[in-house]
């Protein structure tokens, strides 16, 4: 029987096609296809028409292969995505370097007959998935976008009201909002402080805090007094001043507004997973961090073992022999996904910093600690039996809810 292997060569809006067999042979030369869905249907109808068995490879480009691979699933064909690292090196036995999309497209047809047995089918992620590591990824986004308006007030805030963002310590209301946000914006210079009485600033900031809803309590307010007479503003009280001020808070509370309804929209997308209680029984994980777990890691059944979680967070470390020598001090791949170990590493964080004795994976890094070993070395450490410990959990757990579910069936 005829095997037929389609390389795929994706970007952005259109792909190159090409059909290969074993020994070389071209079945369909290179061609280009838009993804539109007219275009998409006549490359389905031109593959139905080939003879033998027909296997489609492509490799992971970001969201440029979704629209192909989604589609060509759906019209029943064996997709396989494979990671670009793979294809990379793979028939580079030419002195020359040339690279075209048809010639990379032939590269992937070939790579597919040489590992036909082993071509890993793709299968679309589950939607709430894929909503919530999309919702997740906008949240990293606006996170920076956030801690830059912030630094970006601050700054302003040094010239027109030295430290007023270490004037309070309170934490930000559920909406994102903040205390010494709010407070800037009607107090922006120092001067509308210390151009009062100490009785008038006092009156003043009590029906503030009224109207936000703050607790108000007289012994901050001389604080706030003291500290704004205390200091040398650079900046003049003008207009221009204020409206600078102004936009730089009203742009902040807009990027905290939109990072809270974005973490809403997580806590809802990850409360209908079925592992949602047990990540969140989890020690180390709050309501912040449990849905950015279950986000990056995705469905944790096409796992095959313990060990191919933690190399999927790159937090593997390769071995390393020749001969007679055997390194005993490796480094991790970091070949996996660096959003999940930026979560992770959050939790081994929040781990040591509640030092429960009674945790295993605290003892655990404590016992690294304890011999002397790197900060970073624990840590890494910590975060992956933190993960093999995912596994085994939420493992047992999707078990328990099929046996219940076969049962009650």
């Amino acid at each position: 029987m005829n095997v037929n292997c389609v390389g795929i060569d994706v970007s952005k809006g259109k792909s190159m096609i090409a059909v290969m067999r074993p020994l070389g042979e071209m079945v369909i030369p290179p061609f280009e296809v838009r993804h539109t869905d007219v275009e998409l249907c006549e490359l389905s109808s031109r593959l139905r028409g080939l003879d033998g068995e027909t296997r489609v490879v492509m490799e992971a480009t970001g969201n440029y292969h979704l629209p192909v691979a989604s589609f060509l699933y759906d019209s029943g064909f064996y997709v396989s995505v494979v990671n670009a690292m793979l294809v990379h090196g793979y028939g580079n036995n030419s002195l020359r370097r040339a690279k075209t999309d048809k010639k990379d497209a032939i590269k992937l047809a070939n790579y597919g007959l040489d590992h036909w047995l082993a071509l890993p089918r793709y299968i679309p992620e589950d939607e709430v998935r894929l909503m919530l590591k999309t919702t997740y990824r906008q949240y990293q986004q606006c996170t920076k976008v956030q801690t830059m308006l912030k630094n970006n007030l601050i700054s302003l805030l040094d010239t027109a009201f030295p430290d007023a963002n270490r004037l309070f310590t309170s934490p930000a209301k559920a909406d994102g909002s903040e205390k010494w946000v709010d407070f800037v914006a009607a107090f922006w210079h120092c001067e509308c402080v210390c151009g009062l009485t100490e009785k008038g600033f006092t009156s003043k900031y009590q029906k503030w805090c009224k109207k936000h809803g703050y607790n108000f309590s007289e012994e901050k307010a001389l604080d706030i007094y003291a500290s704004a007479c205390g200091h040398f503003s650079v900046m003049p009280k003008t207009d221009t001043a204020k409206l600078l001020v102004d936009q730089a808070v009203s742009q902040l509370r807009a990027a905290s507004a939109a990072l809270a309804a974005l973490r809403n929209e997580m806590q809802s997308l990850a409360a209908s997973l079925p592992e949602y209680p047990v990540v969140m029984g989890m020690f180390g994980v709050g309501p912040a961090l449990g849905p950015q777990l279950m986000a990056e890691i995705g469905d944790v059944r096409r796992f095959t073992h313990k060990g191919a979680l933690v190399a999927f967070a790159g937090m593997d470390a390769p071995p390393f022999q020749s001969g007679t020598f055997d390194s005993k001090s490796r480094r991790i791949s970091k070949r996996g996904s660096p959003h999940l170990r930026k979560t992770l590493f959050m939790v081994a964080s929040t781990i040591l910093q509640h030092s429960d004795p009674d945790n295993p994976i605290f003892q655990f890094m404590d016992k690294k600690r304890a011999e002397g070993k790197h900060f970073y070395v624990y840590m890494v450490a910590g975060a992956a039996k933190f993960l093999r410990v995912y596994y085994a959990r939420v493992m047992a757990h999707l078990a328990l809810l099929d046996a219940e579910a076969n049962t009650a069936a």
